[in-house]
């Protein structure tokens, strides 16, 4: 498995991570989440108070940053970081500078195991040449619920419907925004993972197998 490069997109909530880990753990591949390295960058805009709307002031901020960790932390998760990675994933400079080093973080890694990446344009825009590509599908409804669970499980207020419409506006965002937006990648296996967690990983020891 070493050299091998996995891609998993899908929209928001879809369980594209959870699948991401099982096949890290199973295979021992590296596991990269695209979306903790748009969270760092909200965190630290946030942090900083920067006005992620001035294109200067986003400018002067990639500039500072000389890398960014693809460690994964709880402080990481909560709504307001989503809401934030959410829009400035729609900024030119932020995917560029992310995608650039999600390359060196994969490179580095290629050298000991596979890698398998989960996001939103990682099989259609920063790996094209990746050895499998997975496209995981599942209805907002389904997602909504998930997220609303999860919100509540770790202790944070949520209301189901906000969330749904909360999702539909980040599906609508991902699949209309200019820069990357959100699709099928050309050659890829489409993942059902609306039902149980067991019939998704039916779907996904199907696709390894051809590797």
């Amino acid at each position: 498995m070493k050299n091998k490069i996995i891609t998993i997109d899908g929209p928001a909530g879809s369980g594209k991570e959870r699948i991401a880990k099982f096949i890290s753990k199973k295979w021992n591949f590296f596991h990269l989440d695209s979306g903790i390295l748009y969270r760092r960058i909200s965190y630290i805009i946030l942090k900083k108070n920067i006005n992620f709307k001035d294109s200067n002031q986003i400018k002067d901020l990639i500039k500072k940053i000389k890398s960014i960790s693809p460690r994964n932390n709880r402080k990481l998760r909560n709504e307001k970081i989503s809401k934030l990675a959410s829009k400035i994933a729609t900024i030119k400079e932020i995917r560029e500078f992310i995608n650039i080093n999600q390359k060196i973080i994969v490179k580095n890694e290629l050298k000991k195991r596979g890698c398998v990446i989960d996001g939103r344009d990682i099989g259609s825009v920063v790996f094209k040449k990746a050895n499998i590509k997975m496209y995981v599908s599942v209805n907002a409804k389904i997602r909504a619920k998930r997220r609303h669970k999860q919100l509540i499980d770790i202790g944070e207020k949520s209301i189901y419907a906000k969330i749904l419409k909360d999702i539909k506006l980040r599906d609508k965002k991902d699949k209309t925004r200019k820069n990357s937006p959100l699709v099928i990648p050309r050659d890829s296996y489409v993942i059902d993972n609306s039902d149980t967690f067991l019939n998704t990983l039916k779907q996904i020891n199907l696709v390894m197998k051809k590797i």
